[in-house]
């Protein structure tokens, strides 16, 4: 019996509506929800794939347990005293810091991964968390944490409306955006065009958003931020700083324009390759547009100025009167966010609260790098503790990390790990315990952090679109055992562990004198909620108390679960909004232009002034059909364009001696790699690119497809020591590197050399 079910896809940040065709409880295809509030539609090849990813015959279905140094099925009621049994010793030995917690990206695709591993984290009591944000995101957390007082309160393009959009370091016609939530942002680009505005690319590669756009700049990789502290300059210069209607919300603007007195655009032109007058140029064009945003992503982030990168973006939006205005860059509102509260002073955003234990790394939004999980693992010190257990929550940073043949023997060093993870990859086949949680389409969805990244306000859910299977157990309360196990609380109903977040929320928000149920009595309130599980009962609370809820009956006609329910194609919310000064959470109740640590970090950048780095440089790349390490096991989003190669340009390879299709060995601080050269002049002269995600030829793992054609892993050419100082996120991009061809075998036969 064929039928269908909607699902907001997981695969990447678009978050697109699909309609899924069933056959006999089997995904057999999915199609873009043209009646999808969002997305409308639009589909891409990776939510084509859907029913591919869902039935992949890798995915694990049972736990697995390390028996005699061997990972064997388990039930689960085994896999969690295995869990228990090996975390609660490290804490009572040695304290909760030894007990570390890995969280990777795909965390926010799902719904357990937003509600869970904070309690772990907290429950442990632990300060060794290392996610995915320091490979990727963390400069912009950290910019807008100093900048706004709330390292979550980043604003996005309205894309929809905007006249001038700068793009940095970004490609959304193959990431399909990051770090804002937009289906269809090519045709989102596209549609730009069409009404006359203009689309500018700063990208050292000239990828198909470059292709698209009406200007590309190929900068020198890692020079982001000069260029972009150049063009802030000239808006001084030339007078043509106006803030608009954000005027009464900035603090610091005479002192912003003291800073960037150095950084003229002839004195960036040579760091960046981009001469003056374009520079110049890209200011004019910025501030004289109607409405305009700018927008950086991975490429202006993972280098090293990525946080001035970051904070020169909203600085650039911020001078031209762009900021919270329509057309330009402006904060979401998510219907899951807090109550809003009257505006005024916060608490600001602090850094370096503690430091990790080797290098002295100062934590930021309560992280550690990434970069430093291996040596808290390996490395013994007077101070604290090493990393003797961990927690990792689908990460795989082996592959994901700079120096994973590092990180990799200091997994196997462990005294316990736990995965949750749905393959054995280069990271889980380390643990201990592996428990796998269902396939998407035996989970629930909606997008807490997403929806607070979207460039139009709405809230979409959808239930499981196919039954749990009876092997299976839920993400949510794998999740919620998993905190059980680990916090000295096994056995305990994982239910009560909603109930426990319901209870203190409610009594919270019931003593809060802004909220909309203050005063009631908790227990009253936490009876009406719906939801048929206890992630759905905390899903209905989220978004009574929200901008756009009922106040549990305060404001009729206010969203609820069961209105949301009741709207299986999402409910729109309406255009971006202006929300300043409301949301900011600095100690001024102002937008702070230039935070201490900003000022402090200037020299650095001054001093990138005169470098001029001979050589090749790397930089990443990243398909349309795969999603970080997670992907490439699926055969229909392999092959073609998805390749492992090199790119080079035909005058660095003729240099070089290198033909397409060649093998190339690359080397950098962290090791060697080869891979098959790719001569194009996609690249920019004297840049190489390799894409992110590769690398899996490691023994022990159970990715079958992946392996028929493993690549190379790009992360191993990085020793670990290149961090952004502000944010710890790694220098993945702008890495010197070496290439030479690999030297071809000779054999003779009768006398020739063939």
């Amino acid at each position: 019996m064929s039928r269908t079910a909607l699902r907001i896809c997981p695969l990447c940040e678009a978050t697109c509506g699909l309609t899924l065709t069933i056959d006999d409880g089997r995904v057999t295809g999915a199609r873009g929800d043209r009646d999808d509030v969002f997305s409308k539609g639009f589909i891409c090849p990776k939510g084509a794939a859907f029913g591919a990813v869902d039935s992949d015959p890798d995915r694990l279905r049972t736990p697995l347990v390390r028996v005699d140094g061997e990972l064997r099925e388990a039930t689960w009621e085994e896999a969690f005293d295995a869990v228990a049994a090996g975390i609660r010793p490290v804490v009572e030995r040695h304290g909760p810091h030894a007990v570390g917690v890995v969280l990777g990206n795909p965390n926010v695709h799902t719904m357990a991964g937003a509600l869970y591993p904070p309690l772990l984290i907290a429950g442990l009591g632990t300060r060794s968390l290392f996610t995915a944000s320091t490979l990727d995101q963390m400069p912009k957390h950290v910019s807008s944490g100093l900048l706004f007082g709330d390292a979550n309160l980043i604003p996005v393009p309205d894309l929809d409306r905007t006249d001038h959009l700068l793009l940095i370091g970004a490609n959304p016609l193959e990431s399909n955006g990051s770090l804002c939530t937009a289906p269809d942002f090519p045709g989102r680009l596209r549609a730009l065009k069409a009404r006359g505005g203009t689309l500018t690319v700063v990208d050292p590669r000239r990828t198909r958003t470059a292709r698209l756009a009406d200007r590309h700049l190929a900068v020198r990789p890692g020079t982001d931020a000069l260029l972009l502290a150049a063009m802030a300059h000239t808006l001084f210069d030339e007078d043509l700083v106006d803030l608009g209607g954000c005027a009464p919300y900035v603090d610091g603007l005479n002192e912003l324009g003291a800073a960037l007195r150095d950084f003229t655009p002839e004195a960036v032109s040579g760091a960046c390759d981009v001469d003056a007058e374009t520079v110049r140029a890209l200011a004019r064009e910025l501030a004289a547009a109607p409405t305009a945003a700018v927008y950086g992503r991975i490429g202006s982030c993972t280098v090293p100025h990525g946080t001035l990168a970051s904070w020169l973006v909203d600085v650039l939006n911020v001078l031209t009167g762009n900021l919270d205005r329509p057309g330009g860059a402006l904060f979401p509102q998510a219907a899951t966010d807090r109550t809003p509260r009257p505006a005024g002073p916060g608490r600001g955003f602090a850094l370096g609260r503690w430091h990790s234990r080797v290098r002295r790394h100062p934590e930021a939004k309560g992280e550690l790098p990434m970069s430093a999980l291996a040596e808290e693992i390996d490395t013994p010190t007077d101070e604290g503790e090493p990393v003797r257990a961990l927690v990792a929550v689908a990460a795989n940073p082996v592959l994901s990390a700079p120096d994973g043949d590092r990180l990799d023997k200091a997994l196997g060093s462990l005294d316990f790990m736990v995965s949750v993870d749905p393959y054995l990859n280069e990271t889980s086949r380390h643990a201990d315990v592996v428990l796998p949680p269902p396939p998407p389409a035996q989970s629930p969805h909606h997008d807490f952090a997403f929806n607070t990244l979207a460039v139009r306000n709405q809230v979409r859910y959808t239930r499981p679109a196919v039954p749990l299977e009876p092997v299976r157990m839920a993400e949510t309360e794998i999740l919620a055992r998993l905190v059980l196990a680990a916090t000295g609380m096994h056995g305990a109903d994982p239910a009560a562990v909603d109930d426990l977040v319901v209870g203190r929320t409610l009594a919270k928000a019931a003593g809060d004198p802004h909220s909309p149920v203050h005063g009631r009595d908790p227990k009253e309130l936490a009876a009406l909620l719906g939801g048929g599980s206890g992630p759905e009962r905390r899903l209905d609370m989220m978004l009574r108390l929200g901008p756009y809820g009922d106040g549990f009956g305060a404001e009729p006609g206010g969203l609820t679960l069961e209105k949301l329910l009741a709207h299986p194609h999402g409910i729109d919310l309406g255009p971006l909004r202006p929300r300043l000064p409301q949301p900011l959470k600095t100690r001024s109740g102002k937008v702070e232009l230039l935070p201490a640590p900003i000022a402090a970090d200037l020299p650095r950048l001054r001093a990138a002034l005169a470098e001029r780095p001979g050589g090749l440089v790397l930089v990443g790349r990243r398909h349309l059909r795969s999603n970080n390490s997670w992907m490439h096991n699926v055969p229909a989003l392999t092959g073609g364009s998805n390749r492992c190669t090199l790119h080079v340009h035909p005058d660095d390879a003729g240099r070089l001696g290198v033909r397409d299709g060649q093998q190339v060995r690359v080397r950098g601080a962290g090791g060697e790699v080869t891979a098959p050269a790719e001569v194009t002049d996609a690249v920019r002269p004297g840049v190489v690119s390799l894409p992110h995600g590769w690398g899996h030829d490691r023994p022990g793992t159970r990715t079958r497809h992946a392996a028929t054609d493993p690549g190379v892993n790009v992360n191993q050419l990085l020793d670990g020591s290149l961090l952004d100082p502000l944010s710890g996120n790694a220098v993945l991009n702008g890495v010197p590197v070496e290439v030479a061809p690999v030297a071809e075998a000779v054999t003779e036969t009768s006398g020739a050399l063939t």
